[in-house]
């Protein structure tokens, strides 16, 4: 499947806001069941999710001014989780919050929304016959007039892949890139060389010529403050912030042999049958990185552009891969069969996995062994290389290529 909302909890790292990346463009997200097999629930085709579940502010709301209120309710049933983080220079805290009596309506301690934040809600209702779904929104609040700040990936002090890329997503266009460029510094330990790459005029991505050996310590420093970022605009932060390389796990999809070869440290792990994209749809190649988990999340098809072949509410064990909605996630809908055997799905990668995510399925096995920041490559597919920029598949780009897209010529930032 291909295209989704956010995590229902963080597991290891997360990403403390790639607003370019995932968070301003997408809100649910999609990768559609199918294939031969399919089976409905006990009670038929499952509500959507916004029908169930309203969140005030609206999914992808910019700007919003700090008075505005922030809601939560369960239009059918009643809510049986919420979790809302506001995310501030590369730091994520816990928005505390009580629920109504009739826990129907979650309301915030303070109604007071902070400047220069971006908010993610993640919800779960049940629904009058029982039903769960899950929601996930997110929107950012107002930044002062002619100030800039970056969002950053990952948060400050997180335990990651070997596959991560520090990415910072602007709050405007950064005209003055070279200048900009300077104020951040990306440095490890031990050391290895790290260089950036602009996307655009908003995004700007720090990785090293191969994947960061595990244990290294890794510290962004950003000296934003006061640099000019274009004319009368200039940068508001003035942070360091650093996180952690874990362990090594590189996992390669053959969308060809229906498997996925998950790689601990270089040793084989396990093999692992699996679902890709159907020939009508099939997975990007490439290298990917797990940008976030999700325990559940919903998957709907008309939110990335397919028709109303599917809505999903509560897709287990769903790690999203790009910022256009590739996933490897649990699948518990299909019947045993297309699980290494063929591919079904509308992009994603599917993992045999059963309602709820309980048990030791194989999407559940894997999910448990996963952090934000690991690989996972899909060859022999018949769809194009996935773009660099979509989601942090910065790895796809030749080395040489990748230091020509510095604002200071070859020698990059350093």
């Amino acid at each position: 499947m291909r295209h989704v909302q956010r995590r229902a909890r963080r597991v290891g790292a997360a990403l403390a806001a790639v607003l370019s990346i995932a968070a301003l463009s997408a809100g649910a997200a999609g990768c559609a069941p199918g294939g031969p097999g399919a089976r409905k629930g006990a009670h038929g085709a499952p509500p959507a999710a916004a029908g169930v579940i309203r969140v005030w502010p609206d999914d992808g709301s910019k700007g919003v001014a700090p008075g505005t209120t922030l809601r939560v309710r369960a239009v059918d049933g009643h809510l049986e989780s919420v979790r809302v983080v506001r995310s501030q220079d590369a730091q994520d805290t816990p928005v505390p919050g009580h629920l109504s009596r009739d826990r129907r309506t979650w309301r915030p301690a303070e109604d007071r929304l902070a400047l220069a934040a971006r908010y993610t809600v993640d919800a779960v209702a049940v629904d009058g016959s029982g039903r769960r779904s899950a929601r996930h929104t997110s929107f950012t609040t107002y930044v002062p007039r002619e100030r800039v700040i970056a969002y950053v990936t990952p948060e400050n002090r997180s335990l990651v892949g070997t596959g991560m890329i520090v990415s910072l997503a602007f709050s405007r266009p950064v005209a003055e890139r070279a200048a900009v460029e300077r104020a951040v510094r990306v440095t490890a330990r031990p050391p290895v060389e790290v260089r950036p790459h602009w996307f655009g005029a908003d995004r700007l991505d720090f990785r090293p010529e191969h994947y960061w050996r595990p244990g290294t310590e890794v510290t962004v420093a950003l000296r934003l403050r006061d640099v000019r970022a274009a004319p009368g605009v200039y940068g508001l932060q003035s942070k360091t912030f650093s996180f952690t390389v874990g362990r090594s796990q590189v996992s390669v999809v053959d969308a060809a042999a229906h498997t996925m070869r998950v790689h601990r440290d270089g040793v084989l792990l396990a093999t692992v049958p699996v679902t890709a994209g159907a020939p009508e749809h099939p997975t990007y190649n490439g290298k990917m990185v797990v940008m976030e988990m999700l325990d559940v999340t919903r998957m709907d098809g008309r939110t990335v552009g397919f028709g109303g072949e599917y809505d999903i509410p509560d897709v287990p064990h769903a790690l999203r891969l790009t910022a256009s909605g590739t996933f490897v996630h649990g699948n518990y809908w299909s019947s045993p069969e297309p699980f290494g055997r063929t591919n079904v799905s509308h992009g994603c990668v599917g993992l045999e996995d059963v309602k709820g995510g309980g048990g030791d399925t194989p999407a559940a096995w894997f999910f448990r062994r996963s952090l934000v920041g690991d690989v996972v490559e899909v060859v022999h597919s018949d769809d194009r290389t996935v773009a660099a920029d979509n989601g942090l598949g910065g790895w796809n780009m030749g080395w040489r290529e990748w230091k020509a897209g510095s604002a200071l010529g070859r020698h990059g930032a350093g």
